[in-house]
């Protein structure tokens, strides 16, 4: 049987309306519950704040005050604000946003899909697998809830799905106050890129959903291309601060399979700028104990050689 070519995502956060409509298909394909008891934040406008066990597809509103604008542009950063979330495609405006005090950034967010997958190589049950397509996926029923992969994640997205609440709640509905039944609880949770739903040859849910096209799926190769004609036109746009995440096959994790394009740099989203896989220096560490291993033994035999 022929493999598959590796599938994967370009996010195009240019396009991106901050609906959430990927969020929601994500939630309702995977049967995921809520997250939490649907308070405010109190600190964004973005109620579901991050990825996490329960949200595979996570939609960051980067809302921007005085100081981050001030110090933007400091830097000589050509900003760029895609505006309030609204329906339609964004108008970008490539000169400096219409006031001082604020702007607005929207990006989609999901697991990455490493090349080099950090959680795949630590952990000790072998929940995690390489799948034909190649992406990285969570056995639950293999799992055993150690937390191993979750430290192994440079990006923070694989986390353990508890119910949702910092004090764990036993009052069982869908009401405010309530929490709804959570399966798989204890185990570790992420995106499987519908995995289930390319065995059927069908597109994820969350790319199937999106209004504006902005995640895109397909071919790891092609997606890459697209992602590079497509930040060659931001840029001849005027938009120079347009650029890719991810599609970087030299970097610590060896590129990945969830490619982004981002108007500012990976920190103003909150994505580690030089992500790399916890495994990587294994090798090294090895060769270090190996060397400090033959010396103590050499240092042993001519301490008893010499006391003969």
């Amino acid at each position: 049987m022929e493999q598959p070519p590796r599938k994967g995502f370009f996010t195009d956060t240019s396009i991106c309306i901050g609906c959430k409509a990927c969020e929601v298909a994500c939630k309702e394909w995977n049967q995921n519950p809520r997250d939490g008891d649907l308070e405010l934040t109190g600190m964004s406008y973005d109620n579901t704040v991050s990825l996490g066990a329960s949200t595979w597809r996570h939609v960051a509103f980067v809302e921007q005050g005085r100081d981050e604008i001030a110090a933007a542009r400091a830097s000589g950063r050509a900003l760029v604000s895609l505006g309030m979330p609204s329906l339609g495609a964004p108008a970008a405006d490539v000169a400096p946003p219409d006031t001082a005090e604020f702007r607005w950034l929207m990006a989609s967010d999901v697991c990455k899909h490493c090349t080099h997958a950090g959680c795949l190589d630590v952990c000790p049950t072998g929940a995690l697998f390489r799948t034909e397509f190649g992406t990285v996926v969570i056995q639950p029923d293999v799992c055993n809830g150690c937390g191993t992969c979750v430290a192994g994640c440079p990006f923070g997205v694989v986390e353990r799905r508890s119910d949702g609440t910092a004090a764990p709640t036993y009052r069982e509905g869908h009401r405010k106050g309530e929490q709804p039944p959570v399966p798989k609880r204890g185990v570790a949770q992420k995106c499987t890129l519908c995995y289930d739903r390319l065995l059927d040859d069908e597109e994820p849910a969350c790319a199937k959903t999106c209004p504006t096209t902005s995640i895109k799926f397909g071919d790891h190769t092609t997606m890459v291309a697209t992602a590079q004609e497509r930040v060659a036109e931001l840029h001849a746009q005027g938009m120079t601060e347009a650029r890719l995440y991810g599609a970087n096959e030299h970097d610590g994790v060896g590129g990945t399979g969830s490619v982004f394009l981002l108007l500012d740099e990976p920190e103003v989203y909150g994505l580690p700028p030089d992500p790399r896989v916890c495994t990587a220096d294994l090798p090294t560490m090895y060769k270090r104990a190996g060397v400090a291993m033959a010396g103590m033994v050499a240092a042993a035999a001519v301490a008893f050689w010499k006391g003969r």
